[in-house]
């Protein structure tokens, strides 16, 4: 998670891939994280399958709907992404991008900026 924040995705998509081969039945922060990753390098579809295997084992993890809310924004798929937008809402009825924004740990603003971006374009606030 460290190399993802600090922008080295790349390098972190290989380290999430045998850290799930090695323990298959792990957390769902696991596929979130991955999730992450891969599409901050552009792999969505990849992301989206993450964050959906992160959703069966929690459906209600607010991180997992909000990032794959912002990869459905990102992909251009508003209707999805309006539809998971309602999901966060729907979980956490009061969630704010002020507040949320805080807890991205991006080393490079500019990411950040991106991902509140399609958040906001999804119709969170």
């Amino acid at each position: 998670m460290a190399l993802n924040a600090a922008g080295r995705s790349e390098e972190a998509i290989p380290i999430f891939q045998k850290l799930i081969r090695l323990d298959p039945g792990g957390t769902g922060t696991y596929y979130v994280a991955f999730g992450d990753a891969l599409r901050d390098t552009g792999r969505y579809e990849e992301a989206v399958s993450a964050f959906k295997k992160a959703l069966q084992s929690a459906p209600d993890d607010i991180i997992a709907h909000v990032l794959l809310t912002s990869t459905y924004s990102l992909m251009g798929r508003e209707k999805e992404a309006r539809a998971e937008a309602a999901e966060v809402l729907r979980i956490h009825p009061k969630f704010s991008l002020d507040k949320f924004a805080p807890t991205i740990t991006y080393k490079d603003q500019a990411r950040t900026d991106l991902i509140l971006d399609a958040l906001r374009k999804a119709g969170l606030k």
